[in-house]
């Protein structure tokens, strides 16, 4: 009997005996039978501590806006799973999963996969048939190691270094960096998004003949105004100069970053258009990409974003700085257990008046209301505990009045549900 998406995502979570395996024996012996090593068209790999979700649908887009045929993989999703797997922008259906995951089920034999990596798996089996012009393909943790590695693509981008999943890729960044430098290939074309990178991205980008193109160094942007509104703004790299560019659909000062590495990638790909200030514009302007300082205007405004980690809340409180509010500000929190809680809590307390903790009980490592408080350092603000998400935003909603906003964060686990509370999923 033939099982549903959600009966195959239930089977997946128990057929290895852990949760995360950071491993490619496994991955890639299964992919090997079912022929998904052999590269059908360009393949960019997008790894980093954040922004990496933001540049691979950003390429994605411009790619699109080219003429391509995009495969984009992604994760984790906010509210559907099929979210993880788009081509041309439009998500993938449950039958086509489900026809996937059983062609997969019947190469694996007795080796065993995590639930990441069935999805990748199922992600380069649908693009294997979809005719491509090209794949974008996000890393899950890490680099070296994840799933997503066993391609060996064509250009590298490298969005940032910060400290996250300690347990899995090291407590310093020198040791994340090594991890997540490991996408690289031989005399690769690599992007950094950021010229601050620990040592150990530049000897691996050095022993192994990249060419390397640095954000603020070979490629740059220029924004005409503060960053905080809808400005234009100016890309210039060796391939072109674009001016006068319609300001990034995503929000936030940091999507000019993300934008300009991804339009960099998208020109060492020799894509026939990547310098056309039509297409380009057109690209910048459709990338949607939901729970990324994602703004809903109102008497009341909402401010949903996924930051999870230390940098993260950094460049989310900078951006809720530079868009003052008049009345009061509620925060919507809740996280993982395997989260620096109290350092994004102390990142972005100056900014919050009142916080209403959520739990998280749709994940085994979420944590419930009154964990989260108990790893919270002290902080300015009134605190409420919440039973989940929903009850958050109810009480969020009860306690605002015109011209206060509400900021949802921490978790994909809490911005999903947020948004299908708020109707906008």
């Amino acid at each position: 009997m033939s099982r549903s998406l959600e009966q195959w995502l239930a089977y997946q979570q128990g057929t290895h005996g852990l949760s995360i395996d950071l491993s490619l024996e496994r991955v890639r012996e299964v992919a090997a039978r079912l022929g998904l090593l052999e590269k059908r068209c360009p393949v960019v790999v997008v790894a980093g501590t954040n922004g990496k979700g933001s540049t691979a649908a950003t390429l994605a887009a411009l790619l699109q806006s080219c003429g391509l045929r995009v495969g984009l993989f992604t994760s984790p999703h906010l509210v559907r799973y099929n979210e993880r797997v788009q081509i041309d922008g439009a998500a993938a259906s449950d039958a086509a999963l489900v026809a996937a995951f059983e062609r997969i089920e019947a190469a694996r034999g007795a080796v065993t996969l995590t639930f990441f990596e069935y999805n990748t798996l199922a992600a380069l089996e649908l693009f294997r048939h979809a005719a491509l012009g090209a794949m974008v393909l996000e890393v899950g943790l890490g680099g070296r190691l994840d799933a997503v590695n066993i391609i060996d693509a064509d250009l590298a981008v490298l969005c940032s270094i910060g400290i996250d999943h300690r347990e899995w890729l090291g407590s310093t960044l020198e040791q994340i960096g090594a991890e997540k430098a490991g996408i690289f290939r031989r005399g690769q074309n690599v992007v950094l998004g950021n010229a601050a990178m620990p040592a150990s991205v530049w000897r691996a980008a050095r022993e192994l003949g990249c060419r390397v193109w640095t954000a603020e160094r070979d490629f740059s942007w220029r924004i005409h105004g503060d960053g905080s509104g809808a400005e234009s703004w100016d890309y210039r790299s060796e391939p072109c100069t674009l001016l006068d560019l319609p300001a990034p659909a995503l929000a936030g000062a940091v999507q000019y970053r993300n934008s300009s590495s991804a339009l960099t990638a998208m020109q060492l790909l020799a894509v026939a258009g990547a310098c056309d200030q039509r297409r380009i514009a057109r690209g910048l302007t459709s990338v949607a990409l939901p729970g990324r300082f994602q703004v809903v205007p109102g008497d009341v405004e909402w401010i949903l974003d996924v930051a999870h980690n230390e940098p993260a809340a950094a460049v989310l409180a900078g951006a809720l700085a530079a868009r003052p509010c008049e009345g009061k500000s509620f925060a919507v929190a809740g996280m993982l257990a395997d989260k620096d809680v109290a350092a994004v809590a102390s990142t972005l307390d100056p900014l919050v008046d009142h916080w209403l903790l959520a739990g998280i009980d749709d994940e085994p490592r979420g944590l419930d209301a009154r964990a989260l408080q108990a790893r919270l350092p002290p902080l300015r603000g009134t605190i409420e505990l919440a039973t989940d998400t929903a009850a958050a935003c109810a009480r969020a909603r009860a306690l605002s009045s015109p011209r206060d906003r509400v900021i949802v964060f921490g978790s994909f686990y809490v911005v999903g549900p947020a948004l299908q509370w708020l109707g906008l999923y």
